[in-house]
């Protein structure tokens, strides 16, 4: 078979590479979220991509769109049925009990990686999608819930996204509450059955608290007025969310009361949340979460309050590019690019290179490695980004010395022996900062 008849493997759809162009601003991202869960007492835990289909199914919901659409779910050579994780907080909740770190503990987690949904492929959502979320186990009352939500504020505070994003809470009551809610919403629905969308009409038996989220504008006017959960919450859940609104007031943090907030997983009770912006076009959830306190009962294991939110970084990483607020100096390229004049100054390059390395570890230098004429080299340091050349050639090496080219001012080159040649490039390094 000839070359050009072999067929060229692309990438799944929905399945995307991260280029490294677009390292960098992921790597910016990460590396404030890093900071800040240390901020916050919070400690990383990491769990496999792939775990039972069953944990899935008991945790989100077997009547949920995620279960019944959405999950990359296959039997392995054993005939066991698997699933990639289409999010985080099962699988946390799983390695937490499994490895006993609920017992007669609290614990404050947070993990990062991908998560897989079978869905249709748009801008910020994709078939396998990362996310950054946050789990604290163990705690009852709302100050817990204060504390998730202020972490993501000063998240988006540390980002220069807090004027671009919108704090919407509901509560969703204690599992009895939400149950003789649930029997009024079906009332009321059956009652404008006729204005119901089909998707609708199935989420009517299964879940309906699900309808209250839809899109659909022809169902907005109903929705609407149809009876409010927060009218029907349990005496605790009321006094628990006031508290909350109390704490996030007196800490300074707007919010508006949705009481459509349902969120899609069944998990969830009492306090849920979203924050959401219209600064991608159409309004868009950057980060969601709550509290889940039956959920550790529900796959096995004791009573547990727990509460936490994911955010997808995609979706951020779009909305930091759209509002050009991630710095030019954390989008890659080096400070210093050394070049050999020509061949014979090679070997010297490298020695001086991996000096300058030990003496300054913070230094973004790269090496110019491939040859060339000395007009290539030059042209590959300017694409490099540096915003200084080292130039190393004959009368250098006999001297001792290097000389500093200027790549971004107008200034004039200067030699610098290779004793100082640290110390110089600190200095102007700095300088420029």
């Amino acid at each position: 078979m000839s070359k050009s008849a072999v067929k060229k493997i692309q990438a799944i759809r929905g399945m995307n590479d991260l280029l490294p162009s677009d390292s960098p601003r992921w790597q910016f991202f990460e590396a404030k979220v890093r900071q800040l869960m240390l901020r916050y007492g919070f400690n990383e835990i990491r769990t496999p991509i792939v775990e039972q289909t069953a944990l899935f199914a008991r945790s989100i919901g077997e009547v949920t769109d995620i279960v019944e659409k959405e999950m990359y779910t296959f039997d392995d050579r054993n005939s066991e049925s698997l699933t990639l994780r289409p999010e985080g907080t099962a699988s946390c909740v799983r390695a937490a009990m499994e490895h006993g770190l609920l017992y007669n503990q609290t614990q404050r987690l947070w993990y990062q990686g991908p998560m897989f949904r079978y869905e249709r492929p748009q801008k910020g959502r994709y078939r396998q999608f990362h996310q950054i979320g946050v789990e604290a186990f163990g705690f009852d009352g709302p100050d817990i819930d204060a504390e998730v939500i202020l972490l993501s504020a000063r998240l988006w505070k540390e980002l220069g996204l807090m004027e671009h994003v919108t704090l919407e809470l509901n509560s969703l009551g204690s599992s009895e509450a939400r149950a003789a809610y649930r029997d009024t919403l079906v009332a009321y629905f059956e009652q404008h059955h006729d204005v119901l969308d089909e998707d609708s009409k199935r989420r009517l038996t299964s879940n309906p608290l699900r309808i209250l989220d839809s899109k659909n504008p022809a169902m907005v006017e109903m929705l609407d007025a149809a009876p409010q959960l927060m009218d029907h919450l349990d005496v605790e859940s009321r006094e628990h969310f006031e508290q909350l609104t109390k704490m996030l007031e007196a800490a300074g943090i707007d919010y508006v009361i949705n009481p459509r907030l349902v969120r899609g997983l069944d998990y969830y009770c009492r306090t849920v949340f979203e924050w959401t912006t219209t600064a991608l076009g159409s309004q868009g959830t950057v980060c969601a979460g709550g509290r889940y306190d039956g959920l550790v009962e529900q796959l096995g294991g004791k009573p547990t309050p727990a509460v936490g939110f994911a955010m997808g970084i995609e979706r951020l990483i779009l909305l930091l590019d759209t509002l050009e607020l991630i710095p030019a100096d954390a989008l890659g390229g080096c400070d210093v690019y050394l070049l050999p004049m020509d061949d014979s100054a090679t070997t010297a390059a490298i020695t001086v290179a991996e000096q300058l390395r030990s003496e300054l570890p913070e230094l973004r230098l790269q090496l110019h490695c491939g040859g060339g004429s000395f007009k290539s080299r030059i042209k590959k340091a300017d694409k490099s980004n540096a915003s200084l050349a080292i130039l190393l050639g004959e009368d250098e090496i006999a001297k001792q010395s290097a000389t500093v080219k200027f790549l971004r001012d107008d200034r004039e080159q200067q030699s610098v022996s290779q004793a100082v040649l640290g110390r110089t490039l600190r200095e102007l390094i700095t300088a420029n900062a």
